[in-house]
Protein backbone atom coordinates (compact mmCIF):
# COMPACT_ATOMS: atom_id res chain seq x y z
CA UNK A 1 0.00 0.00 0.00
CA UNK A 2 1.53 3.36 -1.00
CA UNK A 3 1.82 6.30 1.38
CA UNK A 4 -1.21 8.10 -0.04
CA UNK A 5 -3.48 5.13 0.65
CA UNK A 6 -1.97 4.66 4.11
CA UNK A 7 -2.47 8.33 4.96
CA UNK A 8 -6.02 8.31 3.63
CA UNK A 9 -6.87 5.25 5.70
CA UNK A 10 -5.31 6.80 8.80
CA UNK A 11 -7.44 9.90 8.39
CA UNK A 12 -10.60 7.83 7.99
CA UNK A 13 -9.79 5.76 11.06
CA UNK A 14 -9.06 8.83 13.21
CA UNK A 15 -12.11 10.64 11.81
CA UNK A 16 -14.37 7.74 12.73
CA UNK A 17 -13.18 7.97 16.33
CA UNK A 18 -13.62 11.76 16.41
CA UNK A 19 -17.08 11.73 14.79
CA UNK A 20 -18.25 8.96 17.11
CA UNK A 21 -17.08 10.88 20.16
CA UNK A 22 -18.09 14.42 19.20
CA UNK A 23 -20.45 14.27 16.24
CA UNK A 24 -20.01 15.99 12.89
CA UNK A 25 -20.49 19.56 14.04
CA UNK A 26 -18.06 19.47 16.97
CA UNK A 27 -15.47 17.21 15.37
CA UNK A 28 -12.14 18.95 14.76
CA UNK A 29 -10.27 18.47 11.51
CA UNK A 30 -7.16 19.69 13.29
CA UNK A 31 -7.54 16.98 15.93
CA UNK A 32 -8.23 14.31 13.32
CA UNK A 33 -5.16 15.32 11.35
CA UNK A 34 -3.01 15.45 14.46
CA UNK A 35 -4.18 11.99 15.56
CA UNK A 36 -3.26 10.69 12.11
CA UNK A 37 0.15 12.37 12.26
CA UNK A 38 -0.72 14.60 9.31
CA UNK A 39 -1.64 18.21 8.60
CA UNK A 40 -5.15 19.53 7.95
CA UNK A 41 -4.03 20.05 4.37
CA UNK A 42 -4.13 16.28 3.96
CA UNK A 43 -7.85 16.29 4.75
CA UNK A 44 -8.54 18.78 1.98
CA UNK A 45 -6.23 16.91 -0.39
CA UNK A 46 -7.99 13.57 0.06
CA UNK A 47 -11.56 14.58 0.89
CA UNK A 48 -12.01 18.24 -0.15
CA UNK A 49 -13.83 19.15 3.06
CA UNK A 50 -15.33 17.87 6.32
CA UNK A 51 -18.40 16.50 4.56
CA UNK A 52 -16.19 14.55 2.21
CA UNK A 53 -14.31 13.04 5.13
CA UNK A 54 -17.57 12.16 6.87
CA UNK A 55 -18.77 10.49 3.69
CA UNK A 56 -15.58 8.45 3.52
CA UNK A 57 -16.24 7.21 7.06
CA UNK A 58 -19.86 6.16 6.49
CA UNK A 59 -20.16 5.74 2.72
CA UNK A 60 -19.14 2.13 2.24
CA UNK A 61 -21.35 0.87 5.06
CA UNK A 62 -24.30 2.93 3.86
CA UNK A 63 -23.87 1.61 0.32
CA UNK A 64 -23.94 -1.99 1.54
CA UNK A 65 -27.01 -1.34 3.72
CA UNK A 66 -28.80 0.21 0.77
CA UNK A 67 -27.90 -2.76 -1.43
CA UNK A 68 -29.35 -5.24 1.08
CA UNK A 69 -32.58 -3.24 1.27
CA UNK A 70 -32.94 -2.70 -2.47
CA UNK A 71 -32.18 -6.35 -3.25
CA UNK A 72 -34.91 -7.34 -0.81
CA UNK A 73 -37.40 -4.92 -2.34
CA UNK A 74 -36.58 -6.08 -5.86
CA UNK A 75 -37.09 -9.69 -4.81
CA UNK A 76 -40.44 -8.84 -3.20
CA UNK A 77 -41.50 -6.97 -6.33
CA UNK A 78 -41.35 -10.24 -8.27
CA UNK A 79 -43.79 -11.94 -5.89
CA UNK A 80 -47.35 -12.52 -7.04
CA UNK A 81 -48.90 -10.51 -4.24
CA UNK A 82 -52.45 -11.56 -5.09
CA UNK A 83 -51.61 -15.17 -4.22
CA UNK A 84 -49.08 -14.48 -1.48
CA UNK A 85 -49.70 -16.05 1.92
CA UNK A 86 -47.13 -14.96 4.50
CA UNK A 87 -45.20 -17.80 6.06
CA UNK A 88 -42.94 -17.85 9.08
CA UNK A 89 -39.36 -17.33 7.93
CA UNK A 90 -40.20 -15.64 4.62
CA UNK A 91 -37.91 -12.72 5.42
CA UNK A 92 -35.27 -14.49 7.50
CA UNK A 93 -32.53 -14.18 4.87
CA UNK A 94 -33.15 -10.43 4.56
CA UNK A 95 -33.19 -10.07 8.34
CA UNK A 96 -29.89 -11.92 8.68
CA UNK A 97 -28.18 -9.88 5.94
CA UNK A 98 -29.43 -6.54 7.25
CA UNK A 99 -28.66 -7.22 10.90
CA UNK A 100 -25.19 -8.46 9.96
CA UNK A 101 -24.40 -5.25 8.10
CA UNK A 102 -25.82 -3.03 10.84
CA UNK A 103 -24.20 -4.78 13.78
CA UNK A 104 -20.86 -5.60 12.18
CA UNK A 105 -20.62 -1.83 11.60
CA UNK A 106 -22.39 -0.70 14.76
CA UNK A 107 -20.23 2.37 15.46
CA UNK A 108 -20.67 3.61 11.89
CA UNK A 109 -24.44 3.20 12.18
CA UNK A 110 -24.40 5.26 15.38
CA UNK A 111 -22.41 7.96 13.63
CA UNK A 112 -24.95 8.03 10.79
CA UNK A 113 -28.04 8.04 12.98
CA UNK A 114 -26.97 10.13 15.97
CA UNK A 115 -23.91 12.16 15.02
CA UNK A 116 -24.53 13.35 11.48
CA UNK A 117 -26.31 16.63 12.32
CA UNK A 118 -24.86 19.40 10.17
CA UNK A 119 -23.51 16.98 7.57
CA UNK A 120 -24.88 15.96 4.19
CA UNK A 121 -26.18 12.82 5.90
CA UNK A 122 -28.28 14.55 8.56
CA UNK A 123 -31.46 13.37 6.83
CA UNK A 124 -30.39 9.74 6.55
CA UNK A 125 -33.45 8.38 8.39
CA UNK A 126 -35.74 10.24 5.97
CA UNK A 127 -33.78 8.84 3.03
CA UNK A 128 -34.48 5.33 4.27
CA UNK A 129 -38.15 6.23 4.70
CA UNK A 130 -38.33 7.66 1.16
CA UNK A 131 -36.84 4.48 -0.34
CA UNK A 132 -39.28 2.32 1.61
CA UNK A 133 -42.19 4.59 0.73
CA UNK A 134 -41.35 4.52 -2.96
CA UNK A 135 -41.26 0.72 -3.05
CA UNK A 136 -44.45 0.34 -1.04
CA UNK A 137 -46.20 2.85 -3.27
CA UNK A 138 -45.32 0.88 -6.40
CA UNK A 139 -46.24 -2.53 -5.08
CA UNK A 140 -49.39 -1.31 -3.31
CA UNK A 141 -50.78 0.16 -6.52
CA UNK A 142 -50.11 -3.12 -8.33
CA UNK A 143 -51.94 -4.87 -5.51
CA UNK A 144 -54.89 -2.47 -5.77
CA UNK A 145 -55.21 -3.15 -9.50
CA UNK A 146 -55.80 -6.82 -8.68
CA UNK A 147 -58.47 -6.05 -6.09
CA UNK A 148 -61.68 -4.60 -7.61
CA UNK A 149 -63.28 -1.93 -5.43
CA UNK A 150 -60.06 -1.26 -3.54
CA UNK A 151 -57.55 1.59 -3.52
CA UNK A 152 -54.29 2.28 -1.73
CA UNK A 153 -54.60 3.78 1.74
CA UNK A 154 -51.91 6.40 1.28
CA UNK A 155 -51.90 7.50 4.90
CA UNK A 156 -51.34 3.94 6.07
CA UNK A 157 -48.63 3.45 3.44
CA UNK A 158 -46.64 6.47 4.64
CA UNK A 159 -47.19 5.58 8.27
CA UNK A 160 -45.93 2.02 7.77
CA UNK A 161 -42.83 3.27 5.96
CA UNK A 162 -41.97 5.48 8.90
CA UNK A 163 -42.77 2.80 11.45
CA UNK A 164 -40.50 0.23 9.82
CA UNK A 165 -37.52 2.55 9.71
CA UNK A 166 -38.22 3.78 13.24
CA UNK A 167 -38.33 0.15 14.39
CA UNK A 168 -34.81 -0.52 13.10
CA UNK A 169 -33.50 2.72 14.59
CA UNK A 170 -35.07 1.82 17.93
CA UNK A 171 -33.45 -1.61 17.70
CA UNK A 172 -29.98 -0.14 17.16
CA UNK A 173 -30.42 2.24 20.08
CA UNK A 174 -31.68 -0.34 22.54
CA UNK A 175 -30.14 -3.67 21.51
CA UNK A 176 -26.37 -3.86 21.08
CA UNK A 177 -25.99 -7.64 20.74
CA UNK A 178 -26.30 -8.93 17.15
CA UNK A 179 -27.87 -12.28 18.02
CA UNK A 180 -30.47 -10.64 20.24
CA UNK A 181 -31.20 -8.10 17.52
CA UNK A 182 -31.75 -10.83 14.95
CA UNK A 183 -34.09 -12.63 17.32
CA UNK A 184 -36.22 -9.46 17.52
CA UNK A 185 -36.05 -8.51 13.85
CA UNK A 186 -37.49 -11.74 12.46
CA UNK A 187 -40.91 -11.52 14.18
CA UNK A 188 -40.87 -7.75 13.66
CA UNK A 189 -40.73 -8.24 9.89
CA UNK A 190 -43.49 -10.84 10.01
CA UNK A 191 -45.63 -8.38 11.98
CA UNK A 192 -45.09 -5.61 9.44
CA UNK A 193 -45.79 -7.95 6.50
CA UNK A 194 -49.11 -9.11 7.91
CA UNK A 195 -50.12 -5.57 8.82
CA UNK A 196 -49.20 -4.29 5.37
CA UNK A 197 -51.32 -6.93 3.64
CA UNK A 198 -54.24 -6.29 5.97
CA UNK A 199 -54.37 -2.50 5.91
CA UNK A 200 -52.59 -1.17 2.83
CA UNK A 201 -55.82 -1.18 0.82
CA UNK A 202 -59.17 0.36 1.61
CA UNK A 203 -62.57 0.58 -0.10
CA UNK A 204 -62.62 2.93 -3.08
CA UNK A 205 -65.54 4.89 -1.59
CA UNK A 206 -63.61 5.48 1.63
CA UNK A 207 -63.09 9.19 2.31
CA UNK A 208 -59.54 10.53 2.17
Amino acid sequence: MDNNLKNRDKLISCAKKEFLEKGFMKASLRQISSDAGLTTGAVYFFFKDKNGLFGAVVGDVLERIMKVILDHFNSDAETDISAYQPQKGDHDAFAEDLVAEMYDNYDTMMILLDRSQGSEYADIAERFVDITDKFYNEIAHKYAELMPGKKVNMYMLHWMSHMEIDAFIHLLHHVQDKDTALKQVKPMLEYFTKGWLEYILEDENEEE
